[in-house]
């Protein structure tokens, strides 16, 4: 069952603009085609396969190869619909990775700035560097129909459902009957390029002198409303590239991700455990609000996923005890303490940052749901008695699912006794019964879902 790395909220790669595009570069077509193959037909998450993949390709291309994998996995149903009207008949199985190229070609041709002789040339240049030179000829033919027949084709192919709004069917009726006033806006926001917001790191410079930074070195943002820490920037640019951000002045991490930290509150010198930290953004942001003064422990079951953990504490300058383990199956010595604090960033369905992992619409299945939720509901019953009396639990997802959300605290409240629900303080979201909801927001925040649990002093 992939899963998007969760928390992994960097800003999708700036988009190419203007590439003025005239050389032949087949390789980036390559790589793209390949990967876009590797997320259809091998269930690979696309952050896998691009890692896998692009470290082939030159660095002047990785934007490019970025672009198109992106952009087809955004709007694969309306690619996938042109490439079998343009068929005669359907490719061989062996041959599904030519079909991923010729998707590259549509989606140049369709959604980039890209000049149409060069998208053309370069794509079929691509099949003879997949040892397809056969189908060279299809594919020019192909790319070079789609052009004369465009708006008849495209017209034909969005009268379906799943083509016109760019979702799955099962998610499509799922979405439309949790939010039936606000589907439509959350459909847009998830196929929607996402904006790159920032924290600045507190306990190194303040908002409004790292603003300042960004506009010494040419770049415009603007505060996060939701946040007091965060900044949006107005044009997306490689994390690299920020003003100090190898010295830790400042982390990416969207801004609804940010409030979780606000909403668990940890004050210095208390115990604190981050249940599902990697790769660490809401466990480095904790210990940011207490100035680092917090006994924290990182838990995460991916043991390759906590070297980005220990990455950012090192980066930041912050400390903490990174420890492998099962939330749901507590057993250690982490699991001997008790904690004032836990955070329970809980494995979800991952439907509120659709727009930064868009292989989560083409790899997610609705049977995942129900396996998800009895995950997080083992989770909660297992992480419940190391939380000491008076102590706080914030369980977070970054689902728009109520069945992850409201029902899953429900459904807790009704199997504990001592269990206090604060709602959360803010404007920010929509109020549920127990919690509140952020629903993706086009140049605003992701979606995400928090409530806050207390215990009660015996």
């Amino acid at each position: 069952m992939p899963v998007a790395s969760k928390g992994s909220y960097l800003a999708e790669p700036h988009r190419i603009e203007h590439p003025g595009e005239t050389a032949i570069r087949a390789p980036a077509r390559v790589a793209a085609a390949l990967i876009v193959h590797s997320v259809r037909d091998k269930g690979r998450s696309l952050t896998d396969a691009l890692g896998e993949i692009e470290a082939r390709v030159t660095e002047r291309d990785r934007p490019l190869v970025q672009e198109l994998c992106y952009g087809i996995l955004r709007t694969l149903p309306r690619q996938e619909a042109l490439a079998n009207a343009l068929l005669h008949k359907p490719l061989r199985r062996d041959d599904r990775d030519l079909q991923s190229l010729i998707l590259v070609g549509l989606y140049q041709l369709a959604d980039t700035r890209i000049p149409p002789h060069a998208a053309v040339a370069a794509t079929v240049e691509a099949t003879r560097s997949m040892g397809k030179g056969w189908a060279s000829s299809l594919v020019n033919a192909l790319l070079r129909r789609f052009q004369r027949e465009r708006e008849s084709l495209l017209a034909r192919v969005d009268a379906a459902p799943e083509v016109r709004w760019l979702f799955p069917r099962w998610l499509l009726l799922r979405l439309q009957a949790a939010w039936p006033q606000q589907w439509r806006e959350i459909i847009a926001a998830s196929n929607s390029r996402p904006p790159m917001c920032l924290r600045v790191n507190r306990t190194r410079v303040t908002r409004d002198e790292y603003a300042q930074l960004l506009a010494a070195a040419g770049l415009t943002a603007r505060p996060a409303a939701e946040t007091g820490n965060g900044l949006t920037l107005d044009r997306p640019v490689p994390a690299a590239g920020l003003p100090g951000f190898a010295a830790g002045l400042v982390s990416v991490q969207d801004a609804g991700a940010q409030l979780a930290a606000d909403l668990l509150d940890a004050q210095p010198g208390e115990r604190v455990l981050d249940a599902c930290a990697a790769p660490g953004g809401k466990s480095t942001h904790i210990l940011e609000r207490a100035d680092g003064n917090l006994e924290l422990t990182a838990l995460d079951k991916d043991a390759l996923r906590l070297e980005s953990v220990r990455d950012n504490l090192r980066r930041l300058g912050l400390s903490a005890r990174v420890v492998q383990g099962d939330a749901a199956d507590p057993q250690g010595d982490w699991a001997q303490e008790s904690y004032h604090r836990i955070l329970l960033d809980a494995p979800c369905s991952a439907t509120g940052v659709i727009r930064r992992h868009p292989d989560i619409k083409w790899l997610r299945r609705d049977s995942d749901i129900a396996a998800l939720c009895n995950l997080q509901a083992r989770m909660l019953d297992a992480l419940w008695p190391l939380l000491a009396p008076g102590g706080t639990l914030l369980y977070a997802t970054c689902s728009l699912l109520s069945e992850e959300n409201e029902e899953q605290i429900r459904a807790f409240l009704r199997r504990r006794d001592g269990v206090r629900v604060r709602p959360p303080e803010g404007t920010w979201g929509v109020p549920r019964s127990v919690g509140r909801q952020i629903l993706p927001r086009q140049n605003g925040p992701d979606g995400f879902y928090y409530s806050v649990l207390e215990k009660s002093d015996p």
